[in-house]
């Protein structure tokens, strides 16, 4: 079983991403042929300033790799470094059709809430498509509310083979779990979009911050809280035991603990269940070296599996080769 699935660097790492994208990827490179990527050419329809991008792909790289992606289980590399992508990626395009782009919602999203309508933005879901179609990727992880992007690349992938005969494999997707859900600190999605993220590696003092900055509402200390729905409960769950979680939920039902109390408690829990990780990004951060291999080696594999599933649709299109 192959495995495809992709992070953007367009920012530091937060919670949202280690818990919907993260932690499920690190678990799977146990259960078949993983590759992970960095999609730093997607990131291009957000982050503009060429200094910033580079230093997002370093970081995402080092955070992965603290965070447990194993390069001995999993392909690791970024995208850019298979530019094959970007050819599949034309090849894909004169098959796509205008409606199934302009169906996505993604698109509409984005531009709503302020960013250039771009061609790059429009179709990004041909890209998407290329990258995972050039691996033969069997399974691709996507939350409940990404599943339209796979569909989209199972049209792609059903109309080029159609067309040109059976070229790419079909991806079905593998839908995460509760946790690809994470609320971020105003209890909306957690995004970079929305500002209102944590920081998986932020700074102790700045987590804190964050935490602490929870917005509640004016029930009394001593009066019974509803965990139904709270932030803080929906966080904690994320890091804490199913006993420690029913106990704070037994209080919030009880009263007599306020909202500061338990947001201590929060803090607590994730400092602690990141420090294995910290201490792992430390030992990246000194060795350099170590990080420029593994994307090299990661991107040395991922290309030759690519070159052959490209040359294999440029055979197929009648691209090159013999009249």
């Amino acid at each position: 079983m192959r495995i495809l699935s992709g992070i953007q660097p367009s920012g530091r790492l937060h919670v949202g991403n280690f818990f919907g994208m993260m932690e499920p990827a690190i678990r799977l490179q146990d259960e078949g042929e993983a590759f992970y990527f960095i999609a730093d050419y997607h990131s291009l329809t957000t982050v503009h300033d060429p200094g910033t991008l580079r230093g997002n792909v370093r970081d995402v790289a080092i955070d992965f790799l603290a965070c447990g992606l194993d390069p001995a289980k999993a392909t690791f590399f970024r995208q850019s470094d298979v530019p094959e992508v970007t050819e599949l990626t034309w090849l894909l395009s004169t098959v796509t059709p205008m409606g199934l782009l302009e169906r996505c919602h993604s698109y509409k999203d984005k531009t709503s809430r302020g960013l250039e309508a771009t061609h790059g933005l429009f179709a990004y879901p041909v890209l998407m498509a290329a990258d995972i179609l050039i691996y033969d990727s069997e399974v691709v992880p996507v939350g409940e509310d990404q599943k339209q992007h796979l569909e989209v690349t199972r049209d792609i992938a059903g109309k080029f083979n159609h067309r040109y005969g059976e070229v790419f494999v079909i991806p079905e997707p593998r839908i995460r779990g509760d946790k690809a859900k994470v609320p971020g600190l105003d209890g909306q999605k957690m995004s970079k979009s929305y500002d209102n993220t944590l920081e998986i590696f932020a700074a102790e003092k700045a987590l804190r911050k964050k935490i602490m900055g929870i917005v509640t509402d004016s029930t009394p200390v001593d009066e019974p809280k509803d965990p139904a729905g709270s932030i803080i409960v929906d966080l904690y769950r994320l890091v804490a035991g199913e006993a420690e979680v029913e106990a704070m939920e037994a209080e919030f039902r009880a009263g007599g603990v306020g909202y500061g109390d338990f947001k201590k408690r929060l803090f607590g829990a994730f400092w602690e269940h990141f420090e294995p990780m910290r201490a792992r990004r430390e030992e990246l951060l000194a060795d350099p070296g170590y990080v420029d291999g593994v994307l090299a080696s990661g991107a040395e594999r991922a290309r030759a599996v690519a070159r052959a599933t490209l040359d294999r649709a440029r055979a197929a299109c009648g691209i090159g080769g013999a009249p």
